[in-house]
């Protein structure tokens, strides 16, 4: 049995369940937020046998520890809802110990073969790391700075014309006043207009800052096992501003996605970063500079690909469960 550990917002294991389903291989989603409402659980120690089960109150389906072939490890959240809710203090106790029986349940299941890790996915998500083994295996990568030093950041710009500006891991913040949120996006600045910008600005966070690269396009790069998938990302084209420097922007705008012939050279490179990190799954960001040239930006290790096999109609779907079913036994004919 493939056990996938998901929340109930996310929709991309559905076409996989799907897939593995039709081809009879026994699947147990885990809504990880609904542990404490949604399922019935043991792990045990008895003697020398050590074993868990989990059964769904929703559907009756049963998961057998033992019966595991591979994990999905896909964006568990932390268990949020009560079965009932008692005061403050007590109820923030029980999601706590529900959080450290997942997190615990997660490190045990670390050697089953998987998709998403407990243990790598949070490593290899280090920008820092990643800039490492994508130079060990051949990207070339734009020029880097990590500071809250003013001296840093204006040497940093003096060797450059265009700068970028980048989140590290926060993704925006919420406005209580407003009640909106703002999304942190990359934002592009000329190098000279951090004259204007005071010093305790620089110093009051770490910031991320890199050379702006030239883009002819822009690769979204999802690979699966030894599978690579390419998708052209065509945020040069876009007759406005938006999207140009970060795609995330142009969705609204009609930015086009299309399948893209990736190099072996590259698809190459991709594969040698994720065996280097110990994962069977990324989504690589990369720029084509107008020479041809490609420049590593990041890899996600549990990134999102449903939007690109939509787009595209590459089947990603189908590549994820493969490689989840590689240990799974062969269904007995009846």
């Amino acid at each position: 049995m493939i056990l996938i550990m998901t929340n109930k917002e996310d929709v991309h294991p559905t076409p996989v369940i799907k897939l593995l389903t039709g081809r009879g291989v026994p699947v147990f989603r885990l809504n990880t937020e609904a542990l404490l409402t949604d399922y019935e659980y043991s792990w045990w120690v008895e003697g020398n046998d050590i074993g868990f089960r989990i059964r769904c109150r929703q559907n009756g389906l049963e998961l057998d520890g033992d019966k595991i072939t591979a994990l999905w490890d896909r964006r568990p959240k932390p268990p949020q809802n009560l079965p009932y809710t008692a005061d403050t203090q007590q109820d923030r106790h029980n999601r706590e110990e529900a959080r450290g029986f997942l997190q615990f349940l997660r490190y045990y299941l670390k050697d089953l073969p998987s998709i998403g890790s407990i243990v790598n996915d949070r490593v290899a998500a280090s920008k820092m790391l990643q800039a490492r083994i994508a130079s060990q295996v051949g990207f070339r990568l734009p020029d880097t700075c990590y500071t809250n030093r003013e001296e840093s950041i204006r040497r940093f710009a003096a060797r450059h014309d265009i700068l970028v500006l980048k989140p590290i891991e926060s993704n925006g913040t919420w406005d209580e006043n407003e009640g909106t949120e703002r999304l942190f996006y990359t934002r592009k600045i000329p190098a000279d207009a951090l004259r204007s910008i005071p010093r305790e600005a620089f110093e009051q966070t770490v910031n991320f800052v890199q050379e702006y690269v030239e883009k002819a396009y822009e690769l979204r790069v999802t690979v699966v096992g030894e599978k690579v998938f390419a998708c052209r990302i065509e945020s040069q084209a876009q007759q406005e501003d938006e999207g140009k420097t970060d795609w995330r922007q142009g969705y609204e705008h009609g930015l086009r996605f299309t399948t893209h012939n990736l190099s072996e050279d590259i698809a190459g490179k991709c594969r040698d970063f994720l065996r280097q990190m110990g994962l069977r799954f990324g989504a690589f960001d990369l720029i084509v500079t107008p020479d041809g040239g490609h420049v590593f930006l990041e890899c996600n290790p549990n990134g999102q690909w449903l939007w690109v096999e939509l787009a595209t109609g590459m089947p990603i779907s189908e590549a994820i469960a493969d490689e989840l079913m590689q240990q799974e036994p062969a269904p007995q004919k009846g």
